[in-house]
């Protein structure tokens, strides 16, 4: 199975998203993460929070979506939070497309009166929350789930809401 976390700068919230979800991931499953106005680099509190969580960071960068046109992925995830009026990437392959709305840590960094204890407390509260969402995908019945792409779209939205 292949997931593919969507988000704009691919910096931050998919990149964490992509290590998270391969440091569990059974076999068989991979993770995938790009943008749609991809930054060319991870943002380094990004490395460090995933360092702070005892997870690799081999292998990741800033890559634009267009590199995965033929993956054919199952799943694509966007993470990128509406609430912040940020335009969210689209997929227009015939994956399950669901949404799970983080808010942007990177996005206090550039605020210099916060502390660091501050934004690194931001981007676990992140990690944590992508640990809980792939914790609860995983815990899916996938096989029974797929042969009914409805009841797997219900129970992926429903993670998106935790």
């Amino acid at each position: 199975m292949k997931i593919l976390f969507l988000c704009t700068h691919n910096s931050c919230r998919s990149i964490l998203s992509e290590a998270l979800f391969n440091h569990v991931a059974p076999e068989g499953f991979t993770g995938y993460s790009a943008g749609s106005f991809p930054s060319g680099q991870v943002n380094p509190l990004s490395l460090q929070a995933l360092a702070r969580a005892g997870v690799s960071a081999v292998g990741l960068h800033s890559k634009s979506s267009d590199v995965f046109e033929q993956l054919a992925p199952d799943i694509v995830i966007t993470v990128c939070d509406k609430a912040a009026g940020e335009a969210c990437p689209l997929y227009l392959g015939s994956a399950i497309r669901t949404h799970w709305g983080l808010s942007d840590p990177s996005e206090l960094a550039r605020d210099n009166t916060l502390s660091e204890e501050y934004i690194n407390a931001a981007f676990d509260a992140c990690v944590a929350k992508v640990q809980q969402r792939i914790s609860a995908l995983l815990a899916l019945p996938l096989n029974a789930l797929f042969l009914d792409k409805v009841q797997l779209q219900v129970a992926l939205d429903g993670i998106g809401e935790l």
